[in-house]
Formats: C-alpha cells, sequence, structure tokens
C-alpha cells in the first residue's frame, strides 16, 4: 500500500505482455515468446505469432502507467521501458493495478475485433455475426434505447439529433395550418428538416444491425435501410403525379452522392492525410457499374429525343412506346443490380470480405495506437466505439420500424407542400428534384460515409458512397417505373436532355477520380465544385419543354465533350 513498484517489475495477477510478445485473443491472457533459436543459413528463426494471437509489442502496465503525468514536474527524453517509444518528456509514473487493468481491457477489446478466430471447423468467423455488435442484453429497454440511440454512431450524427423537436412540429403543422403561402413555406421547411434526424435514426439502426451480421452483408444491410428514406418518397412522389420531380430526384441522388458525398469523402480524409488508398475492386466494380447504370438510364432518353422531331409521329404514341422502353430498361436493370448483390455477396464474397477485413484491421491497429497515445494524456474513454453500448435485436428493429412511420408521415407534409413552393417561389422543377431533395434523402448515408473517411476507412466510404448510387439508379429509380407501372402512371426514364448530359460527364469525371486507386483533398474539392455549378444551373433552369429546338445540339455538345474524356 503507498509503495513504488518497479516498471520493469511485474505485479503480481496483471496481465503483462513482454516485447515480442503476444496476447492471447480468446482468453485475454499474454504468450510469452518462444525461446531464442540458433541461426542457420536459410533459415527464419524469428517467431510467428499463432493463429489465436496478434503481435503487441509494448507491456499493458508500462500502457497504463502513463495515464497520469508526473508530479513532481520532471521531464526529459526517457523511454518506456521494454518499449523503446520515447516518452516525450513524460516519466511514467509507478503501476497500480487499476490503470494496468484498464489499459489491457482496451488493448484486448481493439485485438479482438479482427482476431481471425475459427469456429471448430476451420471455417473462419468473418463468415458468421461478429461479436462487436452483440449487445450483452436481450429485448427492449427503453432507457438504454433512448440513451444509446442519441449517441448515435459519431459526432456529426449525434449532432443531428438536436433536430429531433422538429418531427412533431413539422407533423402538428401539417393538420394545423391553413393554406396560405406563408404557411405552405413554413411546413416545408419544418418538414425539410424534420425528415433529416428520422433518416439518421434509420442509418443508425442499420449500422447496428450490419454490425451482427457478416461484413458484406453488414455493408449491403446499410445501404439498403439508407435508401428506405428515398424509396418512401418516391412512391409518394409518384401517388401526387409528380413525375418530372421523380425523374430529376433520381439523378439528383446520384449526382448528390457522386460528386457531393464522394468529394466530401475525399475532402475530409485528405485533411488528416496526404493521400488515401482504396482497393482496386471496389472501384473499378464501381466504376464499371456506374457506366451500365447511366447507358441503361440514358437508353430511354435518347429514344424519345431522337423521335420526338418526326413528321406524322402521334404524340400519345410517342409517350406510349417510351414508357414501354422505359419499363422493359427497369426490368433491366434491377436484374443487373439482383445479378451484382448476388456476385457481391455470395458468388465472390471471399474477394470483397477480404477487402473489408483488411480495412478493419488496418483501422483497429490504428486504433490501438492512437489508443495508447490518448491513455498516456489520461483519455482512456478515446475510441468509444468499441466501448459503447449496442442496440439489442429487438431494439434495431423497432427503430427501424419507428423511422419509417415517421419519414412516411414527414413524406407526405414534405411532398403536399412542393407543388405550392413551386408555383408560389418560383423554384424550379430541375432544382427542387436536382438538388434539394436528393439532399435531404440521403443524409444519413452521407453522413455516415463522410465519418468513415475521416477515420481513413476508404473502402467503407467508397463502398457506401458507390453502393448507395448505384441503388439509386439501379434499383430504386426502375422500382419507381415498375411501381407506377402497377398503379397505372406513365411513369418513365425519358429525363431532360440537360439532367442526362451532367450524369453522363459526372460518372466520367468520378470515374477518371477513381481510376489511379488514390484520393487526395484536391479531388474532392473538385468533386465539389463540379456540383456545385450543377446546383447553379438547376436552380435557374426554366419549367419549360424544351423538346423543341436545341436539342440535337445539346445532345452533340454532350457526345463531344464525353468522348474527349474517354480519350484521355
Amino acid at each position: 500500500m503507498g509503495g513504488n513498484t518497479s516498471s520493469n517489475e511485474k505485479p503480481q495477477g496483471e496481465a503483462v505482455v513482454e516485447p515480442g510478445g503476444e496476447i492471447d485473443l480468446e482468453a485475454g491472457l499474454p504468450v510469452p515468446p518462444p525461446a531464442a533459436t540458433a541461426r542457420t543459413s536459410g533459415a527464419d528463426s524469428r517467431p510467428r505469432p499463432s493463429k489465436r494471437t496478434a503481435t503487441f509489442s509494448i507491456t499493458a502496465a508500462t500502457a497504463a502507467a502513463a495515464t497520469s503525468r508526473p508530479s513532481n514536474g520532471t521531464t526529459g527524453s526517457t523511454k518506456h521501458p521494454g518499449t523503446g517509444i520515447a516518452g516525450a518528456g513524460v516519466v511514467p509514473p509507478p503501476n497500480t493495478p487499476a490503470n494496468t487493468e484498464r489499459a489491457t481491457r482496451t488493448i484486448r477489446r481493439m485485438f479482438s475485433r479482427s482476431s481471425g478466430k475459427t469456429d471448430g471447423s476451420g471455417r473462419s468467423l468473418r463468415f458468421r455475426p461478429r461479436t462487436e455488435g452483440e449487445s450483452g442484453r436481450s429485448g427492449l429497454h427503453i432507457s438504454h434505447f433512448l440513451r444509446i440511440a442519441f449517441r448515435s454512431s459519431s459526432t456529426v450524427s449525434c449532432m443531428v439529433n438536436v433536430l429531433w423537436p422538429f418531427v412533431p412540429a413539422a407533423i402538428a403543422c401539417r393538420y394545423a395550418l391553413s393554406d396560405s403561402p406563408t404557411n405552405n413555406l413554413i411546413s416545408f421547411i419544418l418538414a425539410y428538416i424534420a425528415m433529416v434526424p428520422c433518416a439518421n435514426l434509420i442509418g443508425f439502426a442499420g449500422q447496428e444491425l450490419s454490425r451482427k451480421v457478416p461484413h458484406v452483408v453488414g455493408v449491403l444491410t446499410e445501404t439498403i435501410v439508407a435508401s428506405i428514406v428515398e424509396i418512401v418518397l418516391f412512391i409518394v412522389l409518384l401517388t401526387r403525379g409528380l413525375y418530372v420531380v421523380i425523374q430529376a430526384a433520381i439523378l439528383g441522388s446520384v449526382l448528390a452522392t457522386m460528386l457531393l458525398c464522394l468529394g466530401m469523402c475525399f475532402f475530409v480524409g485528405g485533411l488528416r492525410r496526404t493521400e488515401q488508398e482504396f482497393s482496386e475492386t471496389v472501384s473499378e466494380a464501381g466504376n464499371g457499374l456506374l457506366l451500365t447504370a447511366g447507358f441503361g438510364l440514358a437508353v430511354p432518353t435518347l429514344f424519345e429525343h431522337a423521335l420526338s422531331g418526326m413528321v406524322g409521329l402521334d404524340p400519345d404514341d410517342l409517350e406510349s412506346r417510351t414508357v414501354n422502353v422505359s419499363r422493359v430498361t427497369s426490368i433491366l436493370l434491377i436484374v443487373a443490380y439482383l445479378v451484382f448483390i448476388y456476385f457481391q455477396a455470395r458468388t465472390h464474397n471471399s474477394i470483397y470480405d477480404e477487402i473489408f477485413e483488411g480495412e478493419e484491421q488496418r483501422a483497429t491497429a490504428f486504433a490501438a495506437e492512437s489508443a495508447l497515445e490518448h491513455i498516456s494524456r489520461g483519455e482512456l474513454d478515446y475510441h468509444v466505439d468499441v466501448e459503447r453500448e449496442k442496440l439489442t435485436m429487438t431494439e434495431c428493429l423497432i427503430s427501424l420500424s419507428v423511422a419509417v412511420a415517421l419519414v412516411s408521415l414527414i413524406a407526405l407534409a414534405l411532398v403536399e407542400e412542393i407543388e405550392d413552393i413551386v408555383i408560389e417561389r418560383g423554384v424550379s422543377d430541375a432544382f427542387m428534384g436536382l438538388i434539394l431533395v436528393p439532399l435531404v434523402e440521403k443524409a444519413a448515408e452521407h453522413l455516415t460515409a463522410i465519418n468513415e473517411a475521416w477515420d481513413n476507412q476508404m473502402n467503407f466510404a467508397l463502398a457506401h458512397v458507390l453502393g448507395s448510387t448505384i441503388q439509386t439508379a439501379m434499383f430504386n429509380g426502375p422500382l419507381a417505373v415498375i411501381v407506377g407501372w402497377g398503379l397505372h402512371r406513365p411513369m418513365g426514364l425519358d429525363f431532360k436532355i440537360f439532367d442526362m448530359g451532367v450524369l453522363i460527364l459526372a460518372i466520367i469525371t468520378v470515374g477518371n477520380f477513381l481510376r489511379d486507386q488514390k484520393s487526395n483533398y484536391l479531388e474532392g474539392l473538385l468533386c465539389v465544385i463540379v456540383y456545385i455549378a450543377i446546383a447553379v444551373a438547376a436552380y435557374h433552369y426554366p419549367d419549360v419543354n424544351t423538346r423543341a429546338g436545341g436539342t440535337e445540339e445539346a445532345a452533340e455538345v454532350v457526345g463531344h465533350v464525353a468522348r474527349q474524356l474517354l480519350r484521355r
């Protein structure tokens, strides 16, 4: 009691890892390094870690010793015993069992995330639900649920939760306010803001649910769940007959995710690092699918504009033919998307799973290094995502159900005011669909991807960005056409030539940025600038029928620019 223990001694009962030693990831206990053997010519005598351990050359006791500052103000260039790491002018205090236990527990939990254990039959546990998603509880606990949901998945997402008071306000205004230009604007603004926290709850519940399944399935789950808001909005717009807004929203969602969200991922990641790298498999597959989606969406558009100037062709007949082409194209795009899902999650899951597994291991190693740095400053709550409580499966499903119900109510309130805003405030359909609607429907997905890029998990961020973009272009948009077919609504994919032109050019631009599997803040800033330029053009785009006059010339200009970019 009160006595000091030398930092090189091993206090009884403490888990200490010798330099070059290992941590048993199942038992959480140190594994002593094997005895040194004589080196012979052509033989490698270095100790090799077993399959159940991960090398970690630092003493847990020393890490714990750094949790407090020296009281006597002693400074100097010292090295922590057994690590060879400069102490940056801090002399470690004596070890205490409490500090040692806390540091050991932190390190052990970090390494247990990517241990590569097997289930006894030789099958890797990476194909089974990950233990980091286990909550240790079951059923529904209201206090835990509210606390965890409000805490959310990141600092940015947690800040979004302060917008929850707008949700009941938006629902109340829909039924309480009378019909007037001022009240319509207030209702639209409240519903627009209220959509953000609801979408954030859907995204957070999707993340919690994805932690309970394998990596690849988890990424797909998050992407699908985050698109619920978009699908609900499309269906509500469809029932109101706002086909032009739906068409603009489909392309606007693709542009917002592909340019704005990806650009912000590159930018915020580049602020912390000179360059970030990502997998060629993820980028090449995503780029190829983007080109396929762009081509599929362009077919009905080019078909309609090519025949619109023909003499003797009845406009109703042209519309019927265009809708039929759109429906067949939608079916083909949905089939292509389902095949891609099967390819990614079933036949070639080992490729993607290996990529995501390596990404998580790299993030874990970085987190462990950063945690030790923060532990030395007494910040044992660093990397709290490992320590935080998790939602149970029941709580995940309940939160998804509640969020979807709220999104549906708010979507009704939002869509009801769109026509009034367009007419009374002079906002064009192009700006409403291309810019305003996509920004709110994909808010949760954007926040998730940007947070992952900030944490240097670019493969996860890219999977979210490209996965969300591809899903909108190849599934959500075509699904709106199929649903409209069932409701006898003439919903088609015949976009304006301006919309299709910027989409094709954006796909080519992003493809060039993904080609070298590297990113920096400059590329991110360029993507954001391109998106802002499109937003300015959409704001000034008039709501007139532009099929006649200038269509062929515009198409020729777009085609010429695309050919020049592809030659590079």
